[in-house]
């Protein structure tokens, strides 16, 4: 057996990778990325606990744009360390005139203290950014049992 420590990074494909790459250059600089690869047609972020990189769709993939509900990517979650760090981003992405889709809100039936805010990248990529009690608490209870043992 195996056990996965973390999620590495993610990458995506952006229709105008010149126009995401302001785009994520401005997001994730203000979330505390920064941008650490450039190399031919992908662009990477690093904040040393994941990466998050883009890279140009091929020609075939241009003709195939997002579709949310389709097969594949629906959104990607960033984890913020506190529901005033959600608020600051929106206020933020207010700023960027980025779509947003969800506002800052709570959402007690996904558990306890999740607060999140749903907005779109230049490609309609949905993107959370959010905090969760719930978590934290488990983090917490798993450490003690972890210095327990």
């Amino acid at each position: 057996m195996v056990r996965v420590v973390g999620i590495d990074h993610l990458a995506i494909r952006v229709s105008d990778l010149a126009r995401s790459k302001r785009f994520y250059d401005h997001l994730l600089g203000f979330m505390g990325f920064e941008r650490e690869w450039e190399f031919g047609e992908v662009v990477g972020w690093n904040n040393w606990e994941t990466m998050f990189w883009i890279t140009q769709a091929d020609p075939e993939g241009m003709k195939h744009p997002h579709h949310e509900g389709g097969i594949g990517y629906h959104h990607y979650a960033f984890e913020l360390g506190a529901r005033e760090e959600v608020d600051a981003l929106y206020r933020y992405l207010l700023t960027q005139n980025v779509e947003i889709v969800d506002p800052p809100a709570a959402y007690p039936s996904y558990g306890e203290g999740y607060y999140a805010v749903f907005f779109r990248d230049p490609d309609g990529l949905k993107l959370e950014a959010m905090h969760f009690v719930e978590k934290e608490k488990r983090r917490a209870r798993l450490k003690k049992d972890r210095e327990g043992q």
